[in-house]
């Protein structure tokens, strides 16, 4: 059961992670206004605001994706290892 629950994590992780890095390539590509934009957007954004407001853009680059994406590997990895330390 806790395997399971691993590879769940571990997939969600994964998802949002793609999710997140599709939104940066259609910040580059579509309008904001799009409806594919604006709910990525949506799912996104709830996240990288709390970042934003710690780490501003430097010289006009945002790196609350990238830290965004560290976090949620971070976090996965370690609730994975942790389930499958219990599993044991």
């Amino acid at each position: 059961m806790l395997y399971v629950l691993a590879q769940i994590i571990s997939s969600i992780a994964r998802l949002f992670t793609l999710i997140v890095l599709v939104d940066v390539v259609l910040t580059y590509f579509m309008d904001p206004y799009h409806p594919v934009r604006m709910a990525l957007d949506r799912l996104v954004n709830p996240f990288l605001s709390p970042i934003r407001r710690l780490i501003p853009a430097i010289a006009m680059l945002d790196f609350s994706p990238l830290i965004l994406i560290i976090l949620v590997q971070l976090i996965s990895n370690g609730l994975v290892n942790l389930l499958l330390y219990m599993a044991r």
